[in-house]
């Protein structure tokens, strides 16, 4: 009698270890395209944020020039505003063209300006217009010009949405692959399982008691799989991280959070989604069906 019901058992421990085998390594695919993905929009938003939006002056008063200087801050769309003076621009200028100023002129045209970045979601052609019109709508003629890279941000917002368009065709191909993955697995290891469930249905068995432990198990096996997914995609992303320090300044813990219970979920709703309606074929068929 206890031969009997070991192999069963042992039988049980086996399919369950391979479904969460097969689940765990597809949730893992999951989760490294979800984090591509975070990594692709944060890398993006960090190369918009480099782009710097010059606001020169036609103003010497520094009480107005503090005045302008605040209201910029104060705004929604920018970060590190800076005020520029004569000799600090003389000083970029030397930097950059790796020159002395002073023996190309004896005098300094360069005018002082008010300097910042955009946030992200400001860094494009439309954002950037309402920006000038609002600050000329309100300082005018004290302000000589704006100016910023209008090619070059156009650029980024181009390759950033061309990514952007090919990474979803990619995800929603991948996803579709995922779940017919996952189905497919549990499937097989339900499959192992027909003749005793359609032999517990024989002998009495009631709808409930046959299914209720199967679904639990679905959704343990499902939380079993995403945990060691989660772990062992964490471990892949600091060592990437470690290995490309740019990649681990373009990490973002909120929406890296917010994958990893999407993982959770996904893997429990989808394991035990296919666990119920392959008890529920198996209930259904004829013993004859199940040869």
């Amino acid at each position: 009698m206890s031969e009997n019901i070991s192999v069963p058992k042992r039988k049980k421990k086996t399919n369950s270890a391979l479904s969460i085998v097969g689940i765990t390594i597809v949730l893992l695919l999951m989760g490294v395209m979800g984090w591509f993905f975070i990594t692709l929009k944060s890398v993006g938003n960090n190369l918009k944020e480099q782009v710097e939006i010059d606001v020169y002056l036609n103003v010497t008063n520094k009480d107005t020039i503090a005045q302008i200087q605040r209201y910029i801050t104060s705004q929604p769309y920018a970060k590190n505003v800076e005020y520029i003076d004569k000799e600090k621009a003389k000083a970029i200028w030397n930097k950059d063209n790796k020159e002395d100023f002073d023996k190309i002129l004896d005098y300094n045209p360069l005018p002082e300006s008010i300097n910042f970045y955009a946030k992200a979601d400001y860094m494009n052609p439309d954002s950037l217009a309402k920006i000038t019109n609002d600050l000329t709508l309100h300082f005018g003629t004290l302000l000589s010009n704006i100016n910023y890279p209008t090619t070059l941000v156009n650029s980024i917002n181009d390759k950033v949405n061309r990514l952007g368009l090919i990474f979803l065709a990619i995800a929603i191909g991948l996803g579709i692959i995922i779940v017919i993955s996952i189905d497919n697995t549990i499937k097989l290891t339900m499959y192992s399982n027909r003749f005793l469930i359609k032999t517990m249905q024989m002998v009495g068995a009631t709808r409930k008691f046959i299914a209720n432990p199967m679904n639990l198990r679905a959704i343990v096996n499902g939380l079993i799989s995403a945990i060691v997914a989660i772990i062992i995609l964490i471990v892949l992303t600091h060592w990437a991280a470690y290995q490309f320090p740019e990649l681990g300044d373009a990490q973002n813990p909120p929406l890296n959070y917010l994958l990893y219970a999407c993982m959770i979920i996904f893997g429990v709703l989808i394991s035990w989604v296919s666990t119920y309606r392959s008890v529920n074929k198996y209930l259904k068929s004829r013993l004859d069906d199940l040869y």
